[in-house]
């Protein structure tokens, strides 16, 4: 059926693509067959075809919230980032693809004299993904900013989302729910001054390098916030700090990240993932839920 797929798309398709060359952990097995495409027609024609033939889907961006499993991805894979990335901007109404990154989007508002979205400029990720999770930092959250999206069903069946519609919740939105996938995204921000909003992306860029491993692979944050605590703080008061499964370690810098500080499989991550839950469940009866995104089939599973 890939082969049949590939034929359809033109020979568009990657076959048995290490997925540790597209996440920020440098951890995955192999993808059965990856598709980045070009602009919506072809993202279209994908999915379109992948459905008439029976072909799971998964969705990536710029993979840095995904944990992919040792066995890899079965079906195929699209990937966002690096493609469907244009930014246009009219007064304070921005309008952007879904594979654009959130960096680039930041810097793109700013320089137009638009403020709102500092917050964002040190979120290594896309807006598809962005918006699909409801990302946020430093007090700021996607659904400060965005208006409406226009997405796509897996059958590639093109639709208009209200911000009522989107539904965000704390790193949540409708489209999880609903598999779809925002591939247009409107954005309301703030006349600003741009001096002023770049100080404050220096700002914050500075204090994501003193508090955060960013200079090891990982998948940022690995736990949600639960209701009135820190994840981190917990995970270092059960004295968790620079516990290690494998090549897998809670970082010495933050507790709230697991970092690759080698060759890391996602077994080593998932262990370890589940060590820290039980630790901090025992000590003070609190339940973490990952927030990073965890795919795939464990190695061996349809061997």
């Amino acid at each position: 059926m890939l082969d049949k797929l590939n034929e359809l798309l033109g020979g568009a398709l990657r076959l048995d693509e290490p997925m540790s060359r597209y996440t920020s952990f440098r951890i995955g097995g192999l993808a059965d067959a990856m598709l980045i495409p070009r602009d919506v027609v072809e993202l279209k024609a994908g999915l379109h075809n992948a459905r008439r033939l029976n072909i799971p889907i998964t969705f990536i961006g710029n993979g840095s919230n995904l944990l992919v499993r040792d066995g890899g991805i079965r079906g195929l894979v699209i990937k966002l980032s690096g493609t469907l990335d244009w930014v246009h901007i009219n007064g304070n109404v921005v309008r952007a693809g879904c594979g654009v990154l959130l960096s680039t989007l930041a810097h793109r508002a700013v320089d137009a004299g638009l403020k709102g979205l500092e917050f964002a400029a040190g979120i290594p990720g896309t807006l598809g993904g962005a918006v699909n999770m409801n990302a946020g930092a430093y007090d700021g959250e996607m659904k400060d900013v965005v208006t409406c999206a226009r997405v796509l069903d897996y059958a590639g069946e093109e639709m208009e989302l209200s911000y009522d519609d989107l539904g965000f919740g704390y790193r949540k939105s409708a489209l999880q729910q609903k598999g779809l996938l925002a591939v247009e995204v409107t954005l309301e921000l703030e006349v600003g001054d741009k001096e002023e909003s770049l100080a404050k992306i220096t700002e914050l860029n500075r204090r994501r390098r003193e508090k955060q491993p960013i200079a090891l692979p990982s998948a940022g944050s690995v736990f949600k916030r639960p209701p009135g605590h820190y994840a981190g703080p917990l995970i270092e008061q059960a004295g968790l700090k620079g516990c290690r499964i494998g090549d897998a370690e809670v970082s010495t810098l933050h507790a709230g990240f697991i970092v690759n500080v080698g060759n890391a499989t996602a077994n080593d991550v998932l262990a370890l993932i589940k060590h820290v839950q039980s630790t901090v469940q025992e000590k003070f009866d609190v339940t973490l839920e990952p927030e990073i995104r965890i795919i795939g089939e464990d190695k061996g599973e349809d061997e």
